[in-house]
């Protein structure tokens, strides 16, 4: 008979493996101790002041770069300039930097409007959006800026010659530096009006045909449309209610369009379109809405295996949204996290205003919504919290390094007798 086997075929109690329950009691019991006799004393001086200092030094860096690349700009190389705008584009989406800029700002505008007029293609699109980013940064101070700005934009846009991205950018521009500055009203109506003469060339033809758009021209009738559909969202009631008169029988038109990111952008913006009627009139509807939810409902199961997986889960997501909104008046739900606060979303308005600040922003969006005053205003989040009490939740790098350390000791003495295996042959000869 084997060692270690009784008469029934069982292992004996002493050799059998210890259950995961034991692991974790014993992992759990180890750690403890060792954390609190490893952690009980407070950190040493020294690693708080190596910190700082590291911290002093990275921001000082950051900053030097930042400044080699709004030099940059004036260079004569094209390659180059657009190098140092592309550099200075991930600095301003991940920090906040305003007393940076506040003896900078007319430098940059200036450079960066140079490279708008001059600039070619790609060049202008990395301006335009540096622009917009720039405003975002201001904030209020932004308005000193809008008087230069806004004809130089609003003639990119105008451009047919020029580059489609250079003009998409240039939109997304234009609305976020109007919604920003506090501008007249004839302003932002001027502002409108170029963007409708925009994502207009989508609709219809007179025969009821679908024109047919490079996908490039497509994602310039999008980001016309989410800029705006960023200026209506602040649009005083009157102008609402004429641009539903205006658009709302035939801003359906583009859900009909090949491309999926203005099909989306057209469903949110009339789902805008009903968030702001039913503010006044609890009954709003259009003439057309049976149709209109017809084509929501279809929108929203629709499915094509020349789809990507990611465009077919997104437009079935996004219009089951829109269709409770246009059919029920439910609003939208999301929750942002960033840093140690959530953004509560709720309302169309608030998401228009969000997805125009991501497109804007890009990946630095959670930072401007920790740190940025004008942001979190905007998403009525308050004033930013004080580093201080960020921080002191923080583990410093000693804190981390001991933590770890203790905590792959702990294991190691809890695991140690079950991984021997003179305990299992001992055991075993029991």
């Amino acid at each position: 008979m084997p060692k270690g086997r009784k008469k029934g075929g069982r292992k004996s109690a002493e050799s059998r493996a210890p259950s995961d329950e034991e692991y974790d009691t014993a992992d759990n019991w180890s750690t403890a101790s060792v954390l609190s006799d490893d952690l009980s004393g407070s950190i040493p001086e020294d690693e708080r002041e190596n910190e700082d200092n590291e911290e002093s030094n990275a921001q000082e860096n950051f900053e030097d770069k930042l400044k080699d690349a709004i030099d940059g700009i004036t260079q004569k190389s094209a390659q180059g300039r657009k190098n140092c705008l592309d550099a200075i584009i991930k600095a301003f989406s991940k920090k906040y930097l305003y007393e940076f800029l506040q003896d900078r700002k007319v430098t940059v505008s200036d450079a960066v409007i140079r490279c708008l007029r001059k600039g070619k293609g790609d060049e202008q699109a990395l301006a335009a959006k540096c622009i917009s980013m720039l405003c975002i940064q201001l904030g209020l101070d932004a308005e000193e800026l809008m008087s230069d700005v806004r004809p130089v934009l609003l003639t990119l846009l105008a451009d047919k010659s020029a580059n489609l991205k250079a003009r998409g950018e240039a939109a997304i521009a234009l609305a976020m530096c109007t919604f920003i500055a506090s501008v007249e009203i004839e302003d932002v109506i001027n502002v409108m009006e170029s963007l409708e003469a925009i994502f207009r060339q989508s609709f219809k033809k007179g025969d009821g045909s679908i024109p047919t758009h490079s996908p490039e021209a497509c994602r310039l009738h999008a980001c016309a449309l989410t800029a705006w559909g960023l200026l209506l969202s602040v649009a005083p009631q009157w102008l609402i209610d004429k641009m539903v008169l205006k658009y709302l029988s035939t801003l359906p038109d583009l859900l009909e369009s090949q491309d999926i990111d203005l099909r989306i952008v057209c469903g949110e913006t009339i789902a805008l379109f009903y968030e702001l009627g039913r503010e006044e009139d609890e009954e709003f509807e259009s003439d057309a809405m049976v149709t209109l939810c017809e084509t929501l409902r279809k929108l929203s199961t629709e499915s094509h295996k020349y789809w990507a997986k990611r465009d077919r889960r997104q437009q079935k997501s996004s219009f089951r949204d829109i269709l409770r909104a246009v059919q029920d008046g439910e609003a939208p739900e999301m929750t942002v996290k960033f840093g140690s606060e959530c953004l509560e979303i709720y309302s169309w308005i608030k998401k228009m205003q969000y997805s125009a600040f991501c497109q804007a922003l890009t990946s630095g969006i959670n930072q401007h919504l920790q740190w940025n005053p004008l942001v979190r205003e905007v998403f009525g989040l308050g004033s930013p919290l004080l580093v201080t009490n960020l921080k002191s939740n923080k583990p410093t790098k000693w804190e981390r390094t001991m933590y770890n350390a203790a905590a792959f000791k702990a294991r190691t003495k809890a695991r140690a007798k079950y991984r021997d295996k003179r305990s299992v042959m001992v055991n075993g000869g029991d």
